[in-house]
Order: C-alpha cells, then sequence, then structure tokens
C-alpha cells in the first residue's frame, strides 16, 4: 500500500471562485487517520486556507460531514485506508448552500429544528422537590433511538425530496419531534402536529429511506416519518368522526 493518498478537496472562495474547483492534496496514509485527519494535515501543513467544520472528533458533535466520494459521511468517522488507493473527493454537504470549501450555511435547518420544539413541553411542571419525572425502561425504548440523532445533517445532505422541495421540513426535525412525542414525560405531541402534518412536513415524504441509510447513528428517521403518518392519519379520522373532541 502507498504511503500517501490524494485528497481532492472542493474549493470555492467568494471572492474568486464562481463555483467549486477541485484541488489536490498528498497527504499520508495511515491506518488510523480518517478524512478529517487528513483536513487537518492539509490545514496544519500544507495550505491553511482550506475552511471546513469540526470539533469532537469522536462522531459526536455531528459538525464535520462531508460528501467523501459522493456520499455524505462524518469525515471524523471515514478513514483513508477505505477508498486506498485514491484519489478521495471531499465536498460540502449536497442541498445547501456553501459559504466557503467544505462549509455549508445551515440557518434553513436550524429554523426547521425550531419549528418542531424538540424539548419536554409541560402543561404543569412540578416542583423539584416532588422527584423526578420517573420511566419503565419499555417507556424509555420507545424513543430512544430518535434521541441519538446528533444533528449532523446527513440526512438532509441524501433526501431527494429536500433537494428538490427546499420547504421540505426533513428527516432529522421529524425523526426528534418523534423523539419527544414518543417521550412519557412530553404533553406537547398537539403542539407539534400542525407543523408535522402540513404538507411540508411527513406527508412530503416519499419514503426514499435514503435518510436512514446516511445516518452514522442508526436513528432512522424514514421509519420515524412513517410512524408519525400513521398517528396523523389516526388523528384526521378521530377528529373527522368524533369532531367534538378535535382541538
Amino acid at each position: 500500500m502507498a504511503d500517501r493518498i490524494t485528497l481532492q478537496v472542493a474549493r470555492y472562495r467568494p471572492d474568486r471562485d464562481d463555483e467549486p474547483v477541485p484541488q489536490s492534496y498528498e497527504v499520508p496514509l495511515r491506518k488510523e487517520w480518517t478524512v478529517l485527519d487528513g483536513l487537518n494535515y492539509i490545514k496544519d501543513d500544507l495550505d491553511g486556507t482550506v475552511s471546513y467544520r469540526w470539533s469532537c472528533r469522536m462522531g459526536i458533535c455531528g459538525s464535520c460531514g462531508m460528501t467523501v466520494n459522493g456520499e455524505p459521511q462524518l469525515s471524523c468517522a471515514t478513514f483513508l485506508t477505505d477508498y486506498a488507493p485514491g484519489p478521495v473527493r471531499v465536498e460540502p454537504l449536497r442541498n445547501f448552500p456553501v459559504i466557503r470549501d467544505l462549509v455549508v450555511e445551515i440557518s434553513d435547518f436550524m429554523q426547521k429544528l425550531t419549528a418542531v420544539e424538540p424539548w419536554l413541553i409541560r402543561e404543569e411542571h412540578r416542583p423539584p422537590e416532588d422527584g423526578e419525572y420517573l420511566q419503565t425502561p419499555s417507556e424509555m425504548d420507545d424513543y430512544s433511538k430518535y434521541s441519538m440523532c446528533i444533528n449532523c445533517m446527513l440526512c438532509y445532505s441524501a433526501c431527494p425530496v429536500y433537494a428538490l422541495e427546499p420547504e421540505f421540513l426533513g428527516p432529522a426535525a421529524i425523526a426528534l419531534a418523534q423523539r419527544y412525542n414518543l417521550d412519557s414525560r412530553d404533553e406537547g405531541a398537539a403542539d407539534r402536529r400542525d407543523v408535522l402534518s402540513s404538507p411540508e412536513g411527513v406527508w412530503s415524504c416519499t419514503l426514499v429511506g435514503e435518510c436512514s441509510t446516511a445516518c452514522p447513528k442508526g436513528v432512522d428517521p424514514a421509519g420515524a416519518i412513517q410512524r408519525y403518518k400513521l398517528t396523523a392519519a389516526t388523528q384526521s379520522l378521530r377528529d373527522l368522526l368524533m369532531p367534538w373532541r378535535a382541538r
């Protein structure tokens, strides 16, 4: 195996480039090195102008998502040896505006995330001295898978619906809404219903399933979306048959 590998990094400098252009760099090919390690080598030793996001290097923060050889990946968990002998194409996440090089604009995602109110909602909060809101293991199992989302946005980059319809609420936001809807301590499902059941919510999803394939944490956003479709349809039918119970 060669001791070096080529990284073809998408460069976009808005003050000089009309569109991203690839730039090649030779980096050491080491067994333990990830794509992020290669980028850090470029940044530290070859070209300090290369821009990208990263933080924890442990697959937890979700900030180092990039497109590696055409697939959305966490660059801190994607090993260079898996792409030997190379070259390795490193591009920004798809479906997001590019700010510079591998850095994308995430304001749209953050707005969608806020829209589903991904936090515990209670009609009344009891005082701390009354103790915790206890759960059984089975109650925790209902939502624990969806709680693993790290907001890396790989699912948005992989989603063909979001690519064509940017108004789509998107996989991660819906999965996180389900994380709280299914939490026995939460009382906010009705508050989230309008945004989740809107035309831009779960009904925009065509169940391609690429979001779940791309997820590095096994969250299964596609499953969360289909589960809420059933919930929304059941609720709509109940409102039709028993309008006095509708909100």
